[in-house]
């Protein structure tokens, strides 16, 4: 079936199937690397292999989607030891989860950096580039998007 074909809804986990949750279990545990194979993960959570292939491309979890909002920022840095890391320090206090990070190789001492991460307050993006802006190092933060 083509993606535009596709049809989504978001349904709460107690109506759903057993296999279901299974699938989701397993697919789980195989990102986490917390079994080494497909089989031995169904094994662990009692779901035949024919099952979790009919459904894995089809059941997702979007609950950390749902709650949390994804942002990207772009930064310009002197191109001096520590400054990024100061940048990571503060995005970590603020509870960011990192899920890209660019760097320009430094040009007339200054690089750029584009950061996009997701963040489960929404609320407090302008004080966190706020808190990036004051930064030792930091010469220029821009809020390129957010959801």
């Amino acid at each position: 079936m083509s993606e535009k074909q596709r049809n989504w809804v978001v349904v709460d986990t107690s109506v759903l199937p057993e296999v279901i949750m299974k699938t989701l279990t397993v697919k789980r545990m195989l990102a986490n690397r917390e079994e080494k194979s497909s089989s031995a993960a169904c094994r662990a959570v009692g779901i035949s292999r024919s099952a979790f292939y009919k459904y894995r491309d089809s059941v997702f979890v979007y609950e950390e989607q749902m709650r949390e909002h994804i942002f990207t920022v772009y930064m310009r840095l002197h191109d001096v030891s520590g400054v990024l890391s100061g940048v990571l320090h503060i995005l970590t206090d603020a509870k960011a989860n990192i899920l890209t990070l660019n760097q320009s190789i430094p040009v007339d001492g200054a690089a750029t950096v584009t950061v996009s991460f997701r963040l489960q307050d929404s609320a407090m993006i302008s004080a966190l580039c706020s808190t990036l802006t004051e930064q030792k190092g930091v010469v220029e933060v821009r809020l390129l998007s957010g959801s």
